[in-house]
């Protein structure tokens, strides 16, 4: 059978993000069929590679979909009408069955099929994409399948997953990787940076994540020694920057180390970088990374309010990203530090909290979002639910965002601009598309990397 796999994703802001979910479900699929890949983000918003739909003639075409929307309530955007865009174009140049799957379509699986007349989605990891053909191919029942949803077109259904995440791990490449497709091009000319995952999972109890149920809360541990080749074989396609996409590096302290040690044992010289969370650590764990190329430490804080980190849900406390925080910065990296405002339990006074902490995360980006966005299967859903702030049964395929019962968002707004006073290392959300400029440009003079560390004063 002929297999085109799709990333739908064009969101570049701040930088442009590799599909690599689209590597893993390509290495899934057995090499009996003949498959290739298109990426929408080497086209663009406006291109369409229709010629390319067409002379190919696939019969089965995976579009993924990572993205719902911006998660960003300044300037708010949700991607469903694009979509709708894009599989219209599809269907006008092919017949071929379409199967939805993705981060984003897992968490509106039922919605995502109902507006985009798709014929088959995949709920949680896209490496079922492989049995879904399979069983096609052989004319065989496919609700027996974990995760696989039955559009309209055939007949509605939905199967029982006993775990509705979990795909058996079968590497990254199975087929040829140089780095020669175009999609690969694209990502090098704009940031050199392509991405790596060393676990799925996530165990923490955020109130706001979709990560557990993404990927499930058991943490599944890709060996480093595997990781490790992966990075290299990326270093060789020309990757000049390598992000590890993990919901959080450090998840699993003790195997974070053990890849790091991997690259340096492999022979791994481009410099990468990674989300973590502020636990403790080893006194020497930033050391250890920095040893064996991390440059970029990204940390998801949120706050620096005890009330607060509490009522996220978060594993530290104030002291403990103080630290972490320090330790990174002896360690000679480059930190950034994610500020999620307004959730339950903000007001005037945990406000002030954070805002008087700041000062103490010297030489680093603060990055700052106001507001959370609701999502379906997590706490912050059941709380909006009993604060009447949505209504069970409400579609939250748009972006609907959670209002601190105790402050606006607009007075949130108004004392991070008061206590920002003109600094560029603070920064409202990505950084829309002033940021997304500088970038651009910086790219085009050869610069790689996320490179908010110029940002720094």
């Amino acid at each position: 059978m002929k297999i085109l796999l799709i990333s739908a994703n064009t969101l570049t802001t701040p930088y442009p993000v590799y599909p690599l979910g689209m590597d893993y479900v390509a290495a899934a699929i057995s090499t009996s069929h003949d498959v290739r890949v298109i990426d929408m983000n080497a086209f663009g918003d406006t291109g369409f590679p229709d010629d390319m739909i067409d002379a190919f003639s696939p019969d089965i075409i995976g579009l993924g979909l990572r993205n719902v929307d911006n998660t960003d309530i300044s300037d708010s955007n949700g991607y469903i009408v694009r979509y709708r865009e894009l599989v219209n174009r599809i269907r006008k140049c092919s017949n071929a069955l379409l199967v939805l799957g993705g981060s984003g379509f897992t968490i509106f699986p039922n919605e995502m099929m109902k507006a985009l007349d798709a014929d088959y989605g995949i709920v949680g990891e896209g490496e079922r994409l492989s049995l879904l053909i399979a069983a096609l191919n052989r004319q065989e029942h496919v609700l027996d399948i974990p995760g696989v949803i039955v559009g309209s077109r055939h007949r509605s259904g939905t199967s029982e997953p006993n775990d509705p995440t979990y795909a058996p791990y079968k590497g990254r490449f199975s087929r040829r990787f140089d780095g020669t497709s175009s999609h690969v091009d694209y990502y090098l000319a704009h940031g050199g940076m392509l991405n790596l995952q060393t676990k799925r999972g996530c165990n923490f109890q955020c109130i706001y994540c979709t990560y557990p149920h993404i990927e499930g809360r058991r943490l599944r541990l890709i060996p480093p020694n595997d990781v490790a080749e992966t990075a290299i074989q990326l270093q060789n396609a020309g990757a000049k920057y390598l992000f590890i996409t993990d919901s959080a590096f450090n998840v699993h302290v003790s195997h974070s180390i053990e890849v790091a040690k991997a690259f340096q044992k492999a022979g791994l010289t481009i410099p990468w970088g990674a989300f973590f969370s502020p636990i403790p650590l080893l006194d020497d764990y930033f050391q250890i990374m920095a040893d064996s190329g991390l440059t970029h430490v990204e940390f998801g804080t949120e706050s620096l309010s005890e009330v607060v980190l509490q009522s996220y849900g978060k594993p530290f406390q104030t002291a403990h990203v103080l630290k972490a925080h320090a330790a990174a910065r002896m360690a000679g990296l480059h930190v950034a530090h994610y500020f999620l405002l307004g959730g339950p339990g903000e007001n005037r006074n945990t406000l002030d909290q954070t805002l008087s902490n700041i000062d103490k995360l010297t030489k680093s980006v603060l990055f700052f979002f106001c507001g959370m966005r609701i999502y379906p299967h997590t706490a912050l859903y059941d709380i909006a639910l009993k604060e009447r702030q949505i209504v069970f049964g409400q579609s939250l395929l748009e972006p609907i965002f959670y209002r601190s019962l105790h402050i606006s968002s607009e007075d949130i707004f108004q004392e991070v601009e008061k206590k920002r006073c003109g600094r560029s290392n603070w920064i409202i959300g990505s950084g829309g598309e002033k940021i997304s400029i500088i970038l651009s440009r910086m790219y085009a003079r050869g610069r790689f990397g996320p490179l908010w560390e110029h940002l720094i004063r």
